[in-house]
């Protein structure tokens, strides 16, 4: 398989979670994906929470609602082990679709409300720091070329 490259931050979409253009970074520090989320609560049998992103008001307090899910333990940057909620999604960046796992977990001193892991790059990715947007711009792109005038 070809590995594209990126850059250390772009934008994707979750098709399985309606979100579309999220801002997303890339952290090869970071072994899993985790995904900005708020008020995760187990209840009847579903894991609840809230998405965090200021930047989309139509997504920022979107209500999710997970079936199916895991408890995974994930060391944080400050080295302290975490206990999290783990679920199954998708994201589509550079025009395909793949299956990821991201952790939820709050992130309000964080910048990006998604962080992407070396779990999901490897094999698929190099990362290239001095770039941005790389995917994005060619979904902008494609976009601008397929409107006729």
């Amino acid at each position: 398989m070809d590995k594209k490259v990126i850059g250390r931050v772009d934008k994707a979409d979750f098709p399985l979670l309606n979100l579309e253009d999220v801002a997303i970074k890339i952290d090869t520090g970071a072994y899993t994906s985790s995904i900005h989320c708020d008020n995760i609560v187990e209840k009847e049998d579903a894991l609840h929470c809230t998405f965090l992103d200021e930047e989309h008001p139509l997504y920022n307090g979107k209500e999710f609602i997970f079936k199916d899910y895991d408890v995974v333990f994930v060391r944080s940057s400050n080295g302290i082990m975490q206990q999290r909620y783990q679920v199954q999604s998708t994201i589509k960046i550079f025009g395909k679709i793949f299956k990821i796992s991201l952790s939820l977990s709050a992130r309000q001193e964080m910048r990006y409300p998604v962080l992407i892991g070396r779990k999901f790059l490897t094999k698929k990715f190099i990362v290239d720091p001095e770039l941005t947007d790389v995917s994005f711009n060619l979904k902008t792109n494609e976009h601008k070329n397929s409107i006729k005038e």
